[in-house]
């Protein structure tokens, strides 16, 4: 009976980190959704909203790597679960990432408000945001259902959304050389494009985790690793994640 209760208090304390990181993933989500929404409808309240709610990620994520330590300590695992614990640390420094990145588009708000830019210029930095945020479901989707069939087609997604990046890299480029009155709006927009496109980075990342944790082995790792903007001009620097 002592090792039953042993046994179901250890399963309840393994829930308790996917329940966690399922949280956070859905929080991130929003986080991302949010700030491109606030981006492109100029809305500055839901953009500091953003800002102000990446505390909830920070505190998850040092939540989940408390507890995962306690359960190491505690129970010794080994095998399987020791990969759903580790996984657990490793895809919550994830989503923490992703909710930096989501943070720092919400910041560029206020300056691209300031000087707006086409339309157009707007629909290509959605359409890249939804790409990234499909790509962020499914492996979630994966990881909450341990399955393993959609890591391959994620990781195809990257390859997507860093040539659809590449792309509008390109064309605000070519508004910012049109135009030098376009040069700090677009530098702005470029730095969004970018930070969207490693939420697709860190999207694979925990693709890559949650194949470890269902089959116990890596995936290949000939992957592409970035995009193509930089054999254009790359930008002279990026936003921290913090």
């Amino acid at each position: 009976m002592n090792n039953q209760h042993i046994m179901r208090t250890f399963d309840e304390e393994l829930r308790f980190l996917t329940n966690q990181i399922g949280s956070m993933g859905g929080h991130a989500e929003r986080m991302v959704e949010q700030a491109v929404a606030a981006l492109v409808g100029a809305d500055l309240g839901l953009a500091r909203k953003v800002v102000e709610d990446d505390v909830f990620l920070d505190e998850k994520e040092r939540e989940i790597g408390e507890k995962a330590v306690i359960i190491i300590a505690r129970r010794q695992p080994m095998a399987a679960d020791l990969r759903e614990i580790v996984g657990a640390i490793r895809i919550s420094g994830d989503l923490e990432r992703i909710g930096d990145l989501g943070k720092n588009i919400a910041k560029r708000a206020v300056a691209i408000t300031e000087a707006r830019q086409p339309t157009r210029l707007f629909r290509g930095l959605s359409a890249l945001s939804d790409l990234a945020l499909t790509q962020l479901k499914e492996v979630l989707d994966a990881y909450a259902s341990r399955s393993a069939e959609k890591i391959g087609f994620v990781r195809d997604r990257d390859e997507e959304i860093d040539a659809m990046y590449t792309s509008l890299f390109r064309e605000l480029l070519a508004y910012m050389m049109e135009d030098p009155r376009n040069i700090t709006a677009c530098t702005h927009l470029i730095f969004c494009a970018k930070n969207i496109e490693r939420i697709g980075d860190h999207a694979t990342n925990i693709a890559e985790t949650v194949h470890h944790i269902i089959t116990g082995t890596q995936l290949p790792s000939e992957r592409p690793k970035e995009d193509s903007s930089h054999r254009v001009v790359a930008p002279s620097g990026d936003d921290p994640e913090s």
